[in-house]
């Protein structure tokens, strides 16, 4: 798949590009200009200068980002910080690469010196005509010198000791943080980085764009087999300018309650120990995706595009589900006393009752956490029956990686359906204290994926979910079986992702040979990555369906508002990672005890779901006369039912900038029957949208505005018009249809 073209170490090489070997391809011309001094590689988008008497390296895009002076740096356990430019020796030498992504040239950019033990080597992927490149950093180990072993190794990195700098095009240049799962309602985060200083960590992706133009960067890991990958970054004075940016292999942060949730408070890994560390003869570090160009929108594109390459991603042949899950109407199903056994039958009458929802796939009873005492297996056995007597299939929820329990009981207890003793199985810290999840007195503790006795504790669960006839599957809390651990059973696994990797890998399987091949899988709580083994993830936290966090009388998390924030920066997954997401449920009235919502909240809240390529999922208690006429109106519109047979996520116009409450967001759906959408957050101003024929590209022709919902006209576009404009109430939001006129 390879041609050498100069003397490099090939073993290392192949280490870090072996996962390239699955990516697709695109060709054309590049350029390679080796000096004394320097090598220079380009192509259209980018050129790579490095500097062979520094051992730095400058990125320079076309579009107008620069990179200049950056570093790789490895901290081994013994030797300790190593950064590329400490060592007293830098060559370079290129390879010329054909595999499935194409024609490419990898920079090979050693850097070693006698005093030290090892050397590190950098490699830096161009290809002819890919927007992006790809970036690693392996040590290595002398010949006769102690193995490498590292918990913190960084390919790119920006440090102001180095002169390093990153600089875009634009006037407000936003830099966006994400976190590294969906757990507590924290948000992904646009932040301003010329007003003031800012820091922080953001896992696993990093972006920056300028808000008018969108013009803008993307790094990410590719690869999400061992390392948690954070990017720390901090911003000084000069206006659109990063001054310190560590991209690195060994994240591992703690909650922090003096923190906004958001801001470093909970949006980290939630360890309680450092990261394990990666261990060998040659150490690499993650597989970095680098990306510039005059629309960060394609770069975050591409780089979902990419992930699905390298990792894969499951299909879903089959109908898209509609679910009614019944956390919505009691969290604990039955433990309250509101919703018994036979009251799920009413459940079941209701849908059965609305034509358009039942017309494109067998909706799902979704029982989420339920109080075994009352829905036994026999029980659910029941409800299922009843319901496939009404076109409808079951659903099943359970918790792969912790078990909710008495902390006071742990010592004396075992593992739910097995024999194991669940002391065993708890994930420990340093002091061999067992790792809270969701600490308390009745709390949620880690289990170790690659335990027996967690997979005995699966394959109890999944007996459970095939006695019952389930087809769709809800897992949650993920992120517990990610978490850093002092001891492992499986000897050779020594960091949390690589842990939780093993175990997702394990679920798979045995979901497939359990249940067969045909269950659909959605994950709630869950790391972003590795993706791969679900078919949906939740987008943010778990929605209650008002419409500000900031709205009296309901949570201060949980909104509409505050769902899109987080869900709107991963538009891009829909299609990449997953054929669909997930956005949670909507509710026609309440949510567990909550408030009653208005009518045009409930309407805003399915549309959200709608721009962000939701499956489309309900948690109302239909008893209630009120919700069962609103749901007639809403799960039962002929064009909803339509749109969420396929779902698929609209192009946001706007990103959220922070995470208030006042958000004016716009969307649009290209396709046969072009879709726009606009929310207004704000509760004092309108919000007037205009969209533009040169952004939306639909055909020069005359077309009707028409509410998707009604099917009523709201508005005219004349041949040759070049744009039109939607004005939208506080508090509210409006989807059109853009329909051809008839002649």
């Amino acid at each position: 798949m390879m041609t050498s073209k100069k003397n490099i170490p090939h073993k290392t090489l192949s280490l870090s590009l072996l996962c390239l070997l699955l990516v697709p391809c695109l060709a054309v011309s590049r350029q390679k200009l080796v000096a004394a001094d320097s090598i220079v590689i380009s192509n259209d988008y980018v050129k790579v200068v490095a500097d062979l008497q520094t051992g730095k390296v400058h990125y320079r895009f076309t579009s107008g980002t620069q990179f200049e002076n950056t570093v790789a740096y490895v901290q081994d356990v013994k030797t300790g910080m190593l950064t590329s430019t400490a060592f007293g020796g830098h060559q370079g030498s290129a390879d010329e690469l054909s595999d499935p992504l194409g024609k490419a040239i990898c920079l090979n950019l050693v850097h070693e010196d006698a005093a030290q033990p090892l050397r590190l080597t950098q490699y830096i992927t161009v290809y002819e005509k890919q927007p992006f490149i790809l970036l690693s950093a392996i040590a290595t180990a002398k010949a006769g010198g102690a193995m490498v072993e590292t918990r913190n190794i960084s390919p790119l990195t920006v440090l102001p000791a180095a002169q390093g700098k990153i600089t875009t095009p634009g006037k407000r240049v936003l830099f966006t943080d994400y976190p590294f799962d969906n757990d507590n309602w924290v948000d992904v985060i646009s932040r301003p980085w010329g007003e003031a200083p800012v820091s922080g960590i953001s896992y696993e992706l990093a972006s920056a764009y300028d808000q008018q133009t969108r013009n803008g960067f993307t790094v990410g890991s590719l690869v999400h087999d061992f390392w948690k990958t954070g990017i720390r970054y901090g911003t000084g004075a000069v206006s659109n300018r990063i001054d310190s940016f560590i991209v690195y292999g060994g994240a591992a942060t703690k909650d922090d309650p003096s923190l906004p949730d958001s801001y470093g408070g909970k949006d980290g890994t939630h360890d309680y120990i450092q990261h394990g560390t990666q261990m060998g003869g040659a150490v690499a570090s993650p597989l970095i995706y680098f990306s510039a160009s005059e629309d960060v929108r394609n770069d975050l594109l591409q780089f979902g595009k990419t992930v699905k390459r390298i990792a894969g991603s499951r299909n879903w042949t089959k109908a898209v589900p509609f679910y009614w899950n019944s956390f919505g109407v009691e969290g604990v199903l039955g433990y309250e006393k509101v919703m018994m056994p036979g009251d799920v039958a009413k459940v079941c009458d209701f849908l059965h009752s609305l034509n358009n929802f039942n017309k494109s796939t067998q909706p799902v009873l979704s029982i989420d956490s339920y109080d075994q005492g009352i829905y036994s297996t026999e029980v659910l056995q029941s409800v299922g029956r009843y319901g496939k007597k009404k076109g409808q299939q079951m659903g099943f929820y359970f918790i792969p990686f912790a078990l909710w329990t008495w902390k006071n009981n742990i010592n004396n207890a075992t593992l739910t359906n097995t024999s194991h003793a669940l002391k065993d199985v708890i994930l420990l810290d340093d002091n061999n204290n067992y790792v809270p999840y969701k600490d308390g007195e009745w709390g949620a503790f880690p289990l170790d994926p690659t335990h027996p006795a967690t997979r005995d504790y699966i394959i109890g669960q999944l007996q459970k979910a095939k006695a019952i006839g389930a087809k769709f599957i809800k897992i949650d809390f993920l992120s517990a079986g990610a978490l850093e651990s002092s001891r492992r059973y499986h000897p050779q696994v020594r960091s949390g992702i690589q842990a939780y990797n093993y175990g997702m890998k394990m679920l798979k399987q045995l979901v497939d040979s359990i249940m067969g091949p045909d269950i659909f899988i959605t994950q709630a709580i869950s790391p972003l990555f590795p993706h791969q083994y679900a078919h949906t993830r939740f987008l943010s936290t778990d929605v209650y369906s008002h419409l500000r966090n900031d709205q009296s009388g309901f949570p201060h998390y949980g909104s509409t508002c505050a769902s899109m924030i987080s869900a709107t920066h991963f538009w891009w997954t829909q299609g990449t990672l997953w054929p669909y997401t997930n956005m949670d449920v909507v509710v026609m009235k309440n949510f567990q005890k909550n408030k009653d919502l208005t009518e045009t909240e409930v309407k805003v809240r399915l549309f959200s779901m709608m721009a962000l390529g939701s499956i489309l999922g309900d948690g109302t208690d239909f008893r209630n006369k009120e919700s069962a006429a609103r749901a007639r109106r809403y799960l039962n519109n002929a064009a909803i039912c339509d749109f969420f047979s396929t779902p698929k996520a609209f192009t946001p116009l706007h990103f959220p900038v922070g995470n208030g409450q006042s958000q004016q967001l716009s969307f649009y759906l290209p396709g046969d029957t072009l879709l726009v959408a606009a929310f207004n957050f704000d509760d004092a101003k309108p919000f007037t949208e205009t969209f533009e024929r040169t952004e939306l590209q639909w055909p020069d022709k005359a077309y009707s505005l028409r509410d998707l919902l009604t099917g009523h006209e709201v508005g005219k576009i004349a041949k040759g018009q070049t744009a039109f404009t939607l004005s939208v109430p506080v508090k509210d939001a409006l989807m059109i249809q853009l329909v051809p006129a008839e002649r």
